[in-house]
């Protein structure tokens, strides 16, 4: 199975685990593919840098960069397919046309503007459990 996981994803399973860290666990174990973009790289160094991180960035021993590269290592690069409109939030965009040119099955998010799209040209934007139950059926 195909994936692109949306930022909020990909920072909530580097820092606090959970169910997200399933899904980099899957990537691990080869029973999902991840992809992502340089704008979604560059989003989530952003992110992870935001001093409201500070403390859990300390306690994993690791700086934000090694925590990127860390994730970049488990993902596939692609570059997104220019689209826009498409989501309310204008920089959702690039999520969706990270997983188009990825040709996802599914982009995984926490963000409730984005899972309002529902999908996009056959690619299913879920939450975190669905991927999970979806990845157990596959």
């Amino acid at each position: 199975m195909r994936l692109v996981l949306d930022t909020n994803v990909v920072a909530s399973a580097l820092l606090w685990g959970g169910m997200p860290q399933g899904l980099l666990q899957a990537g691990r174990e080869k029973r999902a593919e991840l992809f992502t973009s340089t704008l979604l790289l560059a989003e989530l160094t952003e992110i992870l840098g935001r001093r409201k991180f500070n403390l859990k960035i300390s306690a994993s021993l690791m700086s934000v960069d090694q925590l990127v590269d860390r994730y970049a290592q488990l993902s596939a690069l692609v570059r997104p397919e220019p689209i826009s409109g498409i989501a309310p939030d204008p920089d959702d965009d690039a999520v969706i046309g990270t997983a188009l040119a990825a040709k996802a099955d599914l982009i995984v998010t926490g963000d409730r503007l984005l899972l309002s799209v529902l999908e996009h040209e056959s690619i299913r934007i879920v939450r975190v459990g669905v991927a999970l139950q979806a990845l157990a059926m596959a």
